[in-house]
């Protein structure tokens, strides 16, 4: 019998700026679209055991934007103009912002079925080669139509299979008018509040672990000792700065807010913990087992350093990764991402018919069974539970129905949680005496350090993490949440040349508002380089899949 753990990652950093208003929209699409969708699939396969993991700052913006479609105090400025009576009045460079946002999709899985939404691309491809000049064509009904065909688009194949309302406006197609627009908002609203509470009656029926990230995502190594980033990369270049101050004490404290806010939002302390990034050190793995946490994983790559620094033959992959690990004098187990086939399920089933890759999954699956060792073999596949689907034909719907369904029928395939795991076979950890810093991501850090880019936004942040312990408790205490949000990984892993452009611009932008905030907030006078962009602007490829995170 081969053990499976399907572990499902949901996470958008905190997009809102030091006032509240969120810059980016990602979150409340991702929820309509990828997050109701999984939920979907779960609830059609109760059966299939599988994990969950939420990070803190998702939650908080899901609470917040379910309350922004009960009071109508719109804080998300995409999401108001969904609902705005005068598209018409606009002003020309707000027009042009919401119709570049509106095509920010991943055109031949959602703009390209769809001829009307198509044909709103083509008239704006022929309005922009006029310029200016060229947005005066676009009419408030041509915005009308627009900003509900992106709408539309974000809304997940399993929400559109269940609302009827949601098809007519599909096939409507054009011409749509405010209370369409207001019809389309209600369900938006209505997807969204659902989401937490499916996820935590799933959880408390015992299909799925709900399980928890560092409240911000932070890279709980990097916050413990810079020098955790040489351990992969002896040569890596690091930030000027020795060390991040009093790094032990922000590393726990988000470890203790996450475990706070998993009991306030699902009803129970969670038991095990991704790490951000799949960010891991001894430390951190100390730091973990300190607070009760009884799982915790990370990618393959970081266990083959480990295990080469120990000297042991890695040439026979199946003794090595289908087993959990301990470190000593610890009381969390180890579990180590099977980059392989997760990499299959986050980048190359795309472009297979949804059947044909469950059955080469499968038959991958049965491979690494009949030459793994041992009698209780694990097989980890950890992924983001968002950012693949949207390069899937209808979100990935054929895919995970015919996954989760073929799961439940194999008959030596055991699909479970880490939790449950430990439980059946609580000797399996072996022991592992050293474990070198990484994340999953080559097994190293240099997603989040190393870059000139990266390496500043790290100085800026200790500069003003010195301002925060110069302080007043009390002015502390007030500017706690933006410290803790301006600690988040996803502020680094955009940081550099090679990110496309406008994601490098916006993550740049915000990061130094929550900054200068922070400083404000601490009644300390702002840097003068917080003025200044801290990335010189990408040169990666196209935006048109939005949060394309590798995995």
């Amino acid at each position: 019998m081969l053990h499976l753990v399907l572990c499902w990652h949901f996470h958008q950093p905190d997009y809102r700026d030091a006032d509240g208003r969120y810059q980016l929209p990602w979150t409340y699409l991702h929820a309509v679209k990828d997050y109701a969708d999984m939920a979907a699939h779960l609830e059609a396969a109760p059966n299939l055991c599988c994990v969950v993991n939420f990070v803190p700052t998702l939650t908080a913006q899901l609470v917040d934007y379910t309350d922004q479609f009960a009071s109508g105090d719109l804080r998300d400025p995409l999401l108001a103009r969904l609902v705005d009576p005068r598209l018409e009045a606009l002003p020309t460079a707000d027009k042009h912002q919401l119709v570049l946002q509106c095509f920010k999709v991943n055109h031949p899985t959602m703009l390209e079925p769809f001829p009307a939404y198509r044909r709103l691309y083509t008239l704006w491809k022929t309005a922009e080669e006029s310029g200016e000049a060229g947005m005066a064509y676009l009419s408030g009904q041509y915005l009308a139509d627009l900003v509900t065909w992106y709408h539309l688009a974000w809304t997940g194949e399993t929400v559109r299979r269940a609302r009827p309302d949601l098809l007519a406006l599909m096939e409507k197609g054009e011409g749509f008018s405010l209370e369409d627009r207001k019809a389309l908002f209600a369900i938006y609203g209505e997807v969204i509040a659902s989401l937490l509470p499916r996820y935590r009656e799933m959880a408390e029926r015992g299909q799925i672990e709900l399980s928890a990230t560092p409240h911000s995502h932070p890279i709980l190594p990097l916050l413990l000792d810079f020098r955790a980033s040489r351990e992969a990369r002896p040569d890596l270049p690091v930030p000027a700065a020795a060390n991040y101050p009093g790094g032990e004490a922000r590393a726990r404290l988000h470890i203790e807010a996450a475990m706070t806010d998993h009991r306030e939002h699902f009803g129970q302390t969670p038991a095990g913990f991704w790490p951000a990034e799949g960010g891991v050190s001894e430390a951190a793995v100390d730091l973990l087992s300190a607070a009760g946490v009884t799982w915790t994983a990370s990618g393959e790559g970081v266990l083959r350093h480990s295990l080469a620094a120990l000297h042991q033959d890695l040439s026979h992959k199946a003794g090595w990764s289908t087993m959990p690990y301990r470190l000593p004098g610890t009381d969390t187990a180890l579990f180590f991402r099977d980059d392989h086939l997760s990499d299959l399920i986050g980048f190359e089933y795309k472009g297979w018919f949804g059947a044909d890759a469950v059955r080469h999954f499968l038959h991958a699956l049965d491979e690494v069974r009949r030459h793994a060792p041992g009698p209780n073999p694990v097989v980890s596949i950890i992924l983001d539970g968002e950012n693949a689907w949207e390069y899937y034909p209808y979100n990935g719907f054929y895919f995970l129905s015919d996954l989760y369904a073929a799961l439940m029928d194999a008959p030596h395939i055991r699909a479970t949680t880490f939790s449950d795991y430990l439980e059946m076979a609580p000797e399996s950890p072996r022991p592992l005496p050293r474990l070198v810093a990484g994340s999953w991501v080559y097994g190293d850090f240099t997603t989040w350090m190393g870059d000139p880019a990266k390496n500043r936004g790290w100085d800026w942040l200790v500069a003003a993490k010195q301002a925060f312990d110069a302080a007043p408790v009390e002015r502390q205490a007030a500017a706690e949440p933006l410290l803790r949000s301006c600690e988040s990984s996803d502020w680094f892993w955009w940081f550099g040349d090679y990110n496309p452009a406008d994601a490098v611009e916006s993550f740049d932008r915000v990061y130094r508002q929550k900054l200068k905030r922070l400083y404000q907030t601490l009644g300390a006078p702002a840097p003068d380089y917080l003025d200044h962009p801290l990335c010189q602007g990408g040169g990666g490829m196209e935006a048109g899949g939005v949060m394309r995170r590798g995995s």
